[in-house]
């Protein structure tokens, strides 16, 4: 794990340094780790016995979700995908596969199907966050938009539980990350590297 403490490192300075790092990545490097995290993430217990899993769709130098979408789907598991609403906050509809997705605003793929209301994500077995990075406590540093917040404090109105994992580069594992009240921990992290599990 790399040294950052909360105290050297604002959320918008932390985000600024780690977004620069991944700006350095190519194309081979993104499809390669996508591959390899998608190996890792499926040995987790937690996705390997779900039924439904809240994913989303990586866009630009994010870890990829392609591969391990396409094989949970072969799995048989129920696959849900964001829809960002103009408040920021997340519905979700059906992955129908690559030919199922439209192109929305803010230059992201949303399931084209049906939307399935907000509420859909409280019946997930498990929950792909994305992240910029995670700390040995399981906080994680997101990008800002608060959407995922609001997923996260859904879950928890609803007494859901699911499997919260983040999907990461590897050094992107930090000693602490800032955080604030509202912020909880996820279970695991998935590098190309292997799973990392916090609480």
């Amino acid at each position: 794990m790399h040294s950052v403490s909360t105290t050297d490192a604002s959320k918008p300075a932390l985000r600024k340094r780690l977004l620069t790092m991944r700006s350095g990545l190519t194309a081979d490097d993104i499809e390669a780790a996508g591959a390899s995290l998608a190996c890792r993430a499926l040995e987790l217990p937690e996705l390997a016995r779900a039924d439904t899993v809240a994913a989303y769709v990586s866009v630009g130098r994010e870890p990829g979700t392609h591969a391990l979408r396409d094989a949970l789907r072969a799995r048989g598991v129920r696959v849900l995908l964001p829809v960002l609403l103009p408040d920021n906050d997340l519905d979700w509809g059906a992955d129908e596969g690559p030919d199922g997705l439209v192109r929305a605003g803010r230059g992201l793929l949303e399931p084209g199907g049906p939307r399935l209301g907000p509420d859909a994500v409280t019946r997930a077995d498990a929950v792909l966050l994305p992240g910029l990075a995670v700390d040995r406590r399981g906080m994680r540093l997101g990008r800002g938009g608060g959407s995922y917040d609001r997923v996260l404090a859904r879950l928890a109105r609803a007494g859901a539980d699911p499997a919260l994992v983040v999907l990461l580069y590897d050094g992107e594992l930090l000693d602490a990350v800032p955080e604030e009240p509202h912020d909880r921990p996820v279970h695991a992290a998935v590098t190309p590297s292997g799973a990392h599990r916090f609480v």
